[in-house]
C-alpha cells in the first residue's frame, strides 16, 4: 500500500536528464530523407526534442500516410538498428535511443533527491517501451521509483496524459497529502503540469529556446544540473 503523503518529483528524460539530441535529430534527418523530402533546419530539428514525434513530423508537413511511413522510418533508426556510433563506447554502433548520454552531475542529484525523501518518476512523451530501454540502459532505473512514457498507440500522447497515467499507476492522491512538481526542459513540461493543477520547475541546461520557459509559465527556473535539488526543496517550501 502506498505511504501518504508523498513529495513527487516527476521528471522529463529527453533534455532534463539526457542530452539525447544526437540520436533524435540523426533519426529524423534519415526519416525526411528517405521520404525525400527536405531536411528541417537545425533550429528546427532541435524543436523535434520533447513533444511526441507524430506532432513534429506534422508540424514539418507530413500527413496521412506519410506521417505513418515517416513514423516508422524514424523509430527503425530510433529502436531498431545498430547504426550510429556510440558516443559511450568508441566503435561500437548503437540505436538512435542510445546515441545519447547522461548529463554530467544527474547520477548525484537523483541520489540526494532519493536520500531527501522524494518519490522520483520518470514522465516522458516518449513510448514507454522505447524510454525503459533508455532509462536501463543508461542506469536511470536503478535512480528512480518508476518510469512512465506514451503509449504506441497513440492513446496516451501528451506529457499531461502521461502526468495522469502516472498518477493512476502510482496511487497519487492530493485528498490524502500528496503533491507533485513536473521537472523538465520545454514548453511541454510546463504546459503538462499545468494541465493537470501542478507546478513547474523548468530547466535551462536542456532544449528550450529563449524565453520558453516563462512564456508557459514555469513556477520557477533552475540553470544548471547541480541546482536540481535545491530547486526541488524550494518548490515544495513554497507550497
Amino acid at each position: 500500500m502506498a505511504q501518504h503523503p508523498r513529495k513527487v518529483v516527476l521528471l522529463d528524460l529527453d533534455g532534463t536528464l539526457t542530452k539525447s539530441d544526437p540520436g533524435i535529430i540523426a533519426s529524423v534527418t534519415m526519416a525526411f530523407k528517405e521520404l525525400g523530402h527536405p531536411v528541417p533546419d537545425d533550429e528546427e530539428l532541435h524543436r523535434f526534442i520533447g513533444p511526441a514525434i507524430q506532432e513534429s513530423m506534422e508540424r514539418n508537413g507530413l500527413h496521412g500516410k506519410e506521417l505513418e511511413e515517416g513514423i516508422r522510418i524514424y523509430r527503425r533508426y530510433y529502436s531498431d538498428i545498430d547504426y550510429f556510433d556510440d558516443p559511450n563506447h568508441p566503435g561500437n554502433k548503437v540505436p538512435g535511443r542510445l546515441y545519447n548520454t547522461v548529463y554530467p552531475g544527474i547520477p548525484e542529484q537523483m541520489r540526494k533527491l532519493t536520500e531527501a525523501g522524494y518519490f522520483l518518476a520518470v514522465a516522458t512523451c516518449k513510448p514507454e517501451p522505447q524510454a525503459k530501454v533508455v532509462c536501463e540502459h543508461f542506469g536511470i532505473t536503478d535512480m528512480v521509483n518508476g518510469v512512465w512514457g506514451a503509449s504506441m498507440d497513440d492513446s496516451r500522447l501528451h506529457k499531461d496524459e502521461v502526468i495522469r497515467y502516472c498518477f493512476d499507476e502510482i496511487g497519487y492522491d492530493e485528498a490524502r497529502g500528496d503533491r507533485a512538481v513536473m521537472v523538465g526542459d520545454r514548453w511541454t513540461d510546463m504546459d503538462g503540469g499545468k494541465a493537470v493543477g501542478i507546478g513547474t520547475i523548468g530547466c535551462r541546461w536542456g532544449y528550450a529556446e529563449a524565453g520558453e520557459l516563462e512564456a508557459h509559465g514555469a513556477t520557477l527556473i533552475i540553470d544548471t544540473v547541480d541546482q536540481l535539488l535545491d530547486g526541488v526543496n524550494r518548490y515544495f517550501a513554497g507550497l
